[in-house]
């Protein structure tokens, strides 16, 4: 009997835990994503040691969050609808994002890191959170006001560059071949034709099958995530990754009326996953890592907290953006990205970095994600606000 149910305590200790942690952060008006890292750190082999930061099924489970993160991604992504959003704020997420590497830079080389460690500690302070950003915006502002619109498009535009980051660190750090090796410009050669292929397998046998048996959910929903895993596969086979296949999937049926259905339907199963993803995550720091850098995290932390806003503000009101418009996209874009996590998790699996540089990371992104919220609800309408009147659905 204990063998059969010790496997279930890992789904128990996750889940009831993360409710009982969400519950917490909710009542502190913090992101709850937050609490799952820190249920990770709590129940791994830093503290309690009752799961491992190893186990294989726990990391099957959180790559299948990030894989269903990039669909869904993709799904919202259509081509035409992000060339309309994306046109007047191209200028200030290019110029705010290399702003924001230079403080990433500065500290990372008073560090004596690396050169591949600086330029991703550089990278981890470009992005803010999509999750943190959409979820702190009442519906109203969300779906139906400008501010959401170019909140939502400057996100986009970061999270494809992201998703390009994440490309180019499997393109030529998947196999450990060294930069001059000829094997990343000829997978680059590769992605024009897989790209072909999965839209020709879109065109000609998805969309006809979807026309027939569109009014059966079950089965549209079963067909998009055999979709998505498809792709992703074919990805990995023709040598890239299956993040990469699962986000062109996203892509290529972005433009079908069925996409916003498939989104909204696969929303929950993703946040199962990626659940699993951030406990893996909080269950894999080191504290004696963090120890040595917390100061560091801390400066650069506070200085993108003050930074980030001040910067959006000032690009945004150039480019014609009302001031106190301009001035509520920045404070709410101000903090670190879920993707800066997912990048230090890949340049940890590939061994490409400094441990401590990537504990810096994480850790200063953990610090913006808890500051962050707390003065977003503190000023502007949200629908955990702790001011009634700016309390919003």
């Amino acid at each position: 009997m204990e063998h059969h149910s010790f496997p279930l305590i890992i789904p128990f200790l996750i889940f009831t835990g993360a409710a009982v942690i969400a519950t917490f952060a909710l009542y502190a008006r913090q992101a709850m994503l937050v609490g799952y890292i820190i249920l990770g750190l709590i129940m791994g082999p830093a503290v309690f040691k009752v799961v491992d930061s190893g186990m294989e099924a726990m990391r099957i489970a959180s790559n299948i969050g990030i894989v269903l993160l990039l669909f869904l991604l993709g799904l919202n992504l259509s081509p035409i609808k992000f060339i309309k959003v994306v046109r007047t704020t191209i200028g200030p997420t290019l110029v705010s994002s290399v702003i924001f590497t230079l403080p990433g830079i500065a500290i990372g080389y008073l560090l004596g890191f690396d050169a591949i460690s600086i330029t991703l500690l550089a990278i981890s302070t470009m992005f803010s959170s999509t999750i943190i950003g959409l979820k702190l915006l009442p519906t109203t502002v969300l779906h139906h006001k400008s501010t959401g619109e170019i909140i939502i498009s400057i996100l986009l535009l970061q999270d494809v560059i992201a998703i390009l980051i994440i490309l180019g660190l499997r393109l030529f750090y998947g196999n450990n071949e060294e930069l001059n090796s000829s094997l990343p410009f000829i997978k680059m050669l590769m992605l024009p034709v897989m790209v072909a292929l999965a839209y020709l397998l879109q065109k000609h046998l998805l969309v006809k099958l979807l026309s027939h048996y569109d009014k059966i959910k079950e089965y549209v929903f079963i067909l998009m995530i055999g979709w998505c895993f498809g792709i992703a596969q074919l990805t990995a086979w023709l040598g890239f990754s299956y993040e990469i296949g699962a986000f062109i999937a996203g892509v290529l049926m972005a433009t079908h009326p069925i996409a916003a259905y498939v989104a909204d339907a696969l929303n929950p199963l993703r946040d199962f996953f990626m659940v699993i993803f951030f406990f893996a995550l909080g269950s894999s720091i080191e504290p004696g890592a963090v120890g040595a850098i917390w100061l560091p995290a801390l400066i650069l932390a506070v200085i993108l907290l003050a930074l980030k806003p001040w910067v959006f503000e000032w690009l945004l009101h150039r480019s014609g953006e009302e001031k106190a418009r301009a001035k509520e996209v920045g404070l709410r874009l101000g903090q670190g990205s879920e993707f800066t996590l997912l990048i230090i998790a890949l340049a940890a699996q590939l061994g490409i970095a400094d441990k401590l540089a990537l504990s810096l990371i994480e850790t200063m992104t953990l610090i913006t994600f808890m500051i962050s919220p707390y003065l977003i609800i503190k000023k502007y309408p949200s629908p955990v606000a702790l001011d009634d009147r700016l309390r919003r659905d």
